[in-house]
């Protein structure tokens, strides 16, 4: 099991006693055993981090990292209006590059957004955040993106 620490940052409670938390994941991390404490679930965790690479990997991550950015920013800008109006609203709108992509331990911040707006069931997320190689979790988007572009109508109306 992984999952990820979660900041809050804002939430909104309604009269009927429902409420919406709008977080953003901080830190990811591996469970290494499950238990409970007075009736609560817990868990021994790992927390766990890209690895770096340096050199010739670094270089072709770079350039990596680039065309894979360029191609997300591409296909959201390829969907109806409305679908990005609405993607923005849910999810604010796509960070920016970032020059150095190992510079946050859990990759660019620009890559679990682009997750949580592509049209894939949560099973098919989850093993990106049990990647520790910012080389992989690209290729997986990279591939995903390809795969929408060879299978979406043009002014994408695929649904999120």
């Amino acid at each position: 099991d992984y999952g990820s620490i979660l900041e809050i940052r804002n939430m909104e409670v309604f009269g009927d006693g429902s409420s919406v938390v709008d977080c953003v994941g901080k830190r990811r991390f591996k469970v290494l055993q499950h238990g409970k404490c007075d009736g609560y679930n817990t868990a021994d965790i790992e927390y766990i981090e890209d690895k770096k690479v340096h050199g010739e990997a670094s270089e072709y991550l770079t350039i990596l990292h680039n065309a894979v950015y360029d191609q997300a920013h591409t296909w959201f800008n390829t969907l109806k209006s409305s679908l990005r109006v609405r993607i923005i609203h849910h999810f604010g709108p796509m960070p920016a590059k970032e020059p150095d992509p190992q510079a946050n331990p859990n990759g660019p911040a620009w890559c679990w957004w682009i997750l949580a707006v592509l049209p894939l069931e949560n099973k098919a997320q989850l093993p990106f955040l049990a990647m520790t190689s910012l080389k992989a979790r690209l290729k997986g988007i990279r591939s995903i993106l390809t795969f929408l572009f060879l299978t979406q109508p043009v002014n994408g109306s695929v649904g999120v």
